[in-house]
């Protein structure tokens, strides 16, 4: 294809000139002296994409083409201390993070929006419909996600131990890049019989994941392992997507996915046999074709 516009090209339709223009990467400012980089993509309904711990946007790479190909508008963000967005002190609890999210909703002035939340991100997703009343939003989606609650107490006890968190903690306060190193392994299900992605694109997620502020990794961590949700999945009324691995070591399937499926009546539970937690890209053309399938439904 011709780089230049002035050129001219059969094969290029309107529509993708349109795409083009439309294309824009921008900041965002969320609250005083915290700016968050937005991605906004193509035309058509908007879906915004919130990434996981301790990813950014990028994540999204294999999801925001498809997307905008299939016609939809496509917002994905850096959290606040994530990627490219502002990285301060505080502000890590999901309150002050969905905040931010209503913020670039209502500064985008979107509707008939749907909300995509990635593990960490399925809490901006819940958070967004019990503190907001889920203003603008008509369907959300949760994948691979830490809802409803990971921590084990004598209520859930399959939740995760407090010292194994407070293990992985001290382990990042120790060396980051190292956690960070190992965790992708995990994360995508990589062992010495399964090599699902190459080895430069692994290194490629460790890097985005060490881009994020030390301080906003440790704070997140806390976040996700220890808000409890349960008791706002009923303020979510709209048509949800749930998709989960089985084989997830991260954020195991019992104690998270399953029992949001129980506890939200409209919802379409879609278990990925044999995935891991980042599914994003070991299942990427499933993933796609399952939210096109949603979106469109």
């Amino acid at each position: 294809m011709e780089n230049s516009l002035t050129h001219t090209n059969t094969s290029l339709r309107d529509s993708d000139f349109d795409i083009q223009l439309q294309n824009t990467d921008k900041y965002i400012e969320t609250a005083q002296n915290v700016k968050l980089y937005v991605r906004d993509y193509g035309k058509g309904k908007p879906v915004i994409l919130i990434h996981g711990w301790p990813l950014s946007n990028e994540m999204w790479e294999y999801q925001i083409e498809f997307l905008v190909q299939n016609n939809f508008r496509v917002i994905a963000y850096d959290r606040r201390g994530f990627g490219k967005s502002s990285q301060p002190w505080d502000g890590y609890d999901y309150d002050t993070m969905t905040d931010d999210l209503s913020e670039i909703i209502e500064q985008l002035q979107l509707e008939n929006v749907t909300l995509v939340g990635f593990s960490m991100g399925g809490g901006e997703v819940v958070r967004y419909f019990s503190r907001y009343n889920g203003k603008g939003v008509t369907k959300a989606a949760l994948i691979s996600s830490i809802i409803p609650f990971l921590l084990k107490t004598d209520d859930n006890p399959e939740g995760r131990p407090k010292e194994k968190s407070e293990a992985t903690a001290a382990t990042i306060r120790e060396d980051r890049i190292g956690f960070l190193e190992n965790f992708g392994k995990t994360f995508f299900g990589v062992n010495i019989i399964n090599k699902p992605l190459s080895t430069p694109l692994l290194e490629y997620y460790r890097n985005l994941c060490s881009a994020a502020s030390p301080r906003a990794t440790l704070e997140c961590a806390d976040s996700l392992n220890n808000t409890d949700f349960r008791d706002e999945l009923h303020t979510i009324k709209v048509p949800t997507l749930i998709i989960h691995g089985d084989d997830d070591k991260n954020v195991p399937i019992e104690v998270s996915s399953q029992k949001t499926a129980e506890a939200i009546a409209n919802n379409t539970f879609i278990i990925y046999e044999g995935a891991p937690h980042g599914l994003f890209y070991t299942e990427k053309d499933r993933l796609n074709q399952d939210l096109l399938n949603f979106l469109n439904a």
